[in-house]
């Protein structure tokens, strides 16, 4: 990675949680600055073209909370050449490196991922038939609380950066197969427009209802 240059520049921890708040305002959501809660990381993953940052983003204006979006396709689409091994390993890097950024107890409720490792551990088993050790590691930490996987039933959408629409189905079994080996709960997440939204609040509502009762 040494011979490229990227100027993206993903949001510190403070930067991010500085958008929580002024969104939280907006939403009427009010968090008191004096609580750590148990902030539960959510991942949303899914084959292209299924909907994830939309998805990662109403949640978080939703919930009144951050969210990260992907780092991958921003890198990506600067780059002057296709993507490489090296390339990929860099993305998982950054990955980790926003991971830690949320580590420990925040003062907001959740913080929702768009995309993961597990995305990348895929493209790289794909792409090159090998997975760096870190990677495999850093997965088995468990950072996420909950996965949301997104079904492949929205229409494909064509773009630059989007390799593999006739594969979807595919890929959402070799997703669904990767959370299961990490022990993970996943919620499926289906349906079109507002009721995608509306059904994956529905499912989280139900699941940290649930898992609270359950402490």
């Amino acid at each position: 990675m040494s011979d490229k240059t990227f100027s993206h520049r993903f949001l510190t921890a403070f930067e991010i949680n500085r958008c929580h708040s002024e969104r939280s305002k907006e939403y009427n959501v009010y968090l008191s600055d004096d609580i750590n809660y148990k902030m539960y990381k959510i991942a949303v993953v899914g084959p292209e073209s299924t909907g994830k940052s939309v998805l990662a983003s109403e949640l978080a204006a939703h919930y009144g909370s951050p969210w990260v979006p992907e780092y991958a396709r921003t890198y990506v689409e600067q780059l002057s050449e296709p993507y490489n091994f090296d390339d990929i390993c860099h993305i998982a890097h950054k990955q980790i490196e926003q991971e830690i950024a949320f580590e420990g107890n925040n003062p907001a409720p959740f913080v929702f991922f768009d995309t993961d490792l597990i995305i990348t551990k895929v493209w790289l088993s794909y792409c090159y038939q090998q997975v760096p050790a870190f990677v495999e590691d850093r997965l088995q930490t468990g950072f996420f609380d909950l996965y949301l996987l997104c079904e492949p039933d929205l229409p494909w959408e064509p773009d630059p950066v989007r390799e593999h629409g006739h594969d979807r189905g595919f890929f959402f079994d070799w997703y669904k197969t990767e959370i299961e080996k990490l022990g993970k709960p996943y919620l499926r997440i289906s349906g079109t427009g507002k009721d995608r939204i509306r059904q994956a609040i529905k499912k989280i509502d139900y699941f940290i209802s649930n898992t609270q009762t359950g402490r």
